[in-house]
């Protein structure tokens, strides 16, 4: 046997064995005394799959999904248009209309600190632009003055459709 002692025991998990002179802590993270107990977070389980058979990617992972602001009016109407202006500059490097405009922001919520909430969706959910988005969005909606920091929400219910898109969108692709 090598260097590791993988056989299981009902009783409790066996740590790999150190050979004499080793400080697996270095590695770890680890005290190196034995004694003190660690605490082990058990393994994420994933969701069962629903798109079997299906010939489109799997949505990707929503990103985490945050407590509801509690939305200030005199706030909302002070920085919700200059947040919808900010917004309307970032587009899908696919489709040249902007992401406002194609209807991807669902929701803009804003609190009495200046803390902004941004509630969006993508195209599809294989949309290369997943990864970059997101971050684009939320540098756009803290660069407002008056915003004291933001976070943004990919959701995927409602999912996406043209209907979302404004005329002016559906003007500028072809669509009317």
């Amino acid at each position: 046997m090598g260097i590791f002692n993988f056989k299981k025991s009902a009783k409790e998990p066996q740590k790999p064995e150190e050979p004499e002179g080793f400080d697996l802590s270095a590695l770890t993270g680890e005290p190196a005394d034995a004694s003190v107990a660690t605490e082990m977070t058990p393994p994420r389980e994933e969701p069962p799959r629903t798109d079997l058979g299906s010939s489109e990617p799997p949505a990707p992972a929503p990103t985490t999904t945050h407590d509801p602001i509690d939305v200030d009016p005199l706030k909302m109407l002070e920085l919700k248009p200059k947040l919808i202006e900010a917004l309307s500059t970032v587009y899908d490097p696919e489709i040249p209309v902007n992401i406002y405009e194609m209807g991807l922001i669902y929701d803009i919520d804003v609190d009495a600190q200046g803390l902004v909430g941004v509630r969006m969706t993508l195209t599809s959910p294989g949309c290369p632009a997943a990864q970059s988005l997101p971050g684009e969005v939320k540098a756009k909606a803290k660069s407002v003055p008056g915003v004291s920091d933001a976070w943004v929400d990919v959701v995927w219910d409602p999912t996406w459709e043209m209907s979302k898109m404004s005329d002016a969108a559906k003007l500028q692709l072809g669509l009317l």
